[in-house]
């Protein structure tokens, strides 16, 4: 279907964050880089882990729901079962959180710091079926690198 460069896309993010302390500015680059650099998506950003439940971080693309509980939606079930969920059509998956109804598809990665859920990166798409496994195992490098910097 597409053509990803993830190896260049962890190149930049590895080149974009090295040395820098700032969680927030992190994780506002890596969504711009994903948003510019991976094809047929609608919506790549971050939510974080406050008083329990997911809040909105850096993102690019349409306004997103804000707040996001545990154990719901593909976001919070990624989040509740610290695991990375991959959904080819979000309106067949139970109890999904329709925050853009462009969205079709979606892959929600967990993100830890040190050893602890920090939150995740969510990323939609219009298209159906849009993330396959090599979508799935390029992206959770790609939180690997940004693991190291948040």
């Amino acid at each position: 279907m597409f053509e990803t460069d993830y190896a260049q896309i962890n190149g930049m993010l590895e080149s974009i964050i090295e040395g820098v302390p700032y969680t927030m500015t992190n994780l506002a680059n890596a969504s711009a880089l994903l948003f510019e650099k991976v094809e047929g998506i609608n919506w790549a950003g971050f939510y974080t882990v406050k008083d329990g439940k997911l809040v909105l971080g850096p993102f690019q693309g349409k306004v997103a729901c804000t707040i996001i509980p545990m154990g719901k939606g593909v976001c919070g079930t990624a989040a509740a079962e610290e695991r990375t969920v991959v959904v080819p059509d979000v309106h067949k998956f139970n109890g999904h959180i329709a925050c853009d109804s462009a969205s079709n598809s979606e892959i929600v990665i967990p993100i830890h710091r040190r050893g602890e859920l920090f939150g995740v990166l969510d990323i939609d798409s219009p298209l159906f079926d849009r993330f396959g496994e090599d979508d799935r195992l390029s992206l959770e490098d790609f939180v690997r690198i940004l693991e190291k910097e948040i």
